[in-house]
C-alpha cells in the first residue's frame, strides 16, 4: 500500500511538473495560516517552546526531479514569539539574536537527497548573523493531493525536525548556559502546507 501511495504521490508531481517549464520542479505557494517554524529549548528545569510569526519561503519540489528541487527560508528575527513579551525582547537582544543589527535568518538548499519512506535530507546553508553554517534538514513528504476545500488546488505537506547547538551559531556567548539558565541545544520543529500554483 504505502508503494501505491508514493507511486501516486510521484505521479501527481510528474503532471504537476509538466505545466512548468522543462526539467523544472513546480513552484509551491506557502499556506502560511497552516505552517509554521517551532523550536524549544531547556531553561533551568522546564521546556521553553517558541515560533517565529514572520517567515518566507521560495519551494520548489518534485521528487521526480530532485536536481531542480529547493527550499529557501527567510525568517525575521524580530519576529520571534514566546508568549512573554519581555523573553522576547531579551532574545532579540545582543545576548542572544541581536535582531537589531541582524534582522534575518535564511536557509538555502543545495541538495536533496531521497532517504526512503517519504524522507528526503535537505542539505543547505543557515545563515545567522551573516555567518553561514552547513545544515541538513529531514523532511518527510505527508502527501500530497487536491485540496479539500480549494477545488482544482493541490495540496502538499512536509513535516521534518532538527537539533541546532545555538551556541556553535552565535546564538549567545554561553554566559546563559554556564549559570545552568538556558540550554545550548535547540529543538526546531518545520511543519509546511504548500499550495500548487
Amino acid at each position: 500500500m504505502k508503494l501505491i501511495q508514493q507511486m501516486a504521490i510521484t505521479t501527481i508531481f510528474t503532471l504537476l511538473g509538466a505545466t512548468s517549464a522543462l526539467s523544472a520542479a513546480p513552484s509551491w505557494n506557502l499556506d502560511k495560516a497552516h505552517s509554521a517554524i517551532y523550536f524549544s529549548v531547556d531553561h533551568i528545569f522546564s521546556k521553553v517552546n517558541g515560533h517565529f510569526n514572520d517567515f518566507t519561503t521560495d519551494i520548489a519540489f518534485d521528487p521526480a526531479d530532485l536536481e531542480s528541487s529547493k527550499f529557501e527560508f527567510e525568517i525575521q528575527v524580530s519576529s520571534i514569539d514566546t508568549n512573554i513579551g519581555k523573553r522576547d525582547k531579551h532574545l532579540q537582544s545582543g545576548d542572544f539574536f541581536d535582531a537589531a543589527a541582524f534582522p534575518k535568518m535564511t536557509f538555502k538548499s543545495s541538495k536533496i537527497k531521497d532517504t526512503g519512506n517519504g524522507m528526503y535530507d535537505v542539505e543547505g546553508t543557515l545563515t545567522i548573523k551573516e555567518k553561514d553554517y552547513d545544515l541538513t534538514l529531514p523532511l518527510k513528504l505527508e502527501g500530497v493531493k487536491e485540496h479539500p476545500a480549494k477545488k482544482g488546488t493541490d495540496v502538499a505537506g512536509f513535516n521534518g525536525r532538527v537539533s541546532i547547538n545555538r551556541l556553535d551559531h552565535g546564538v549567545g556567548s554561553g554566559k546563559f548556559y554556564d549559570m545552568g539558565v538556558v540550554g545550548k541545544d535547540v529543538d526546531v520543529f518545520v511543519t509546511l502546507e504548500m499550495l500548487s500554483k
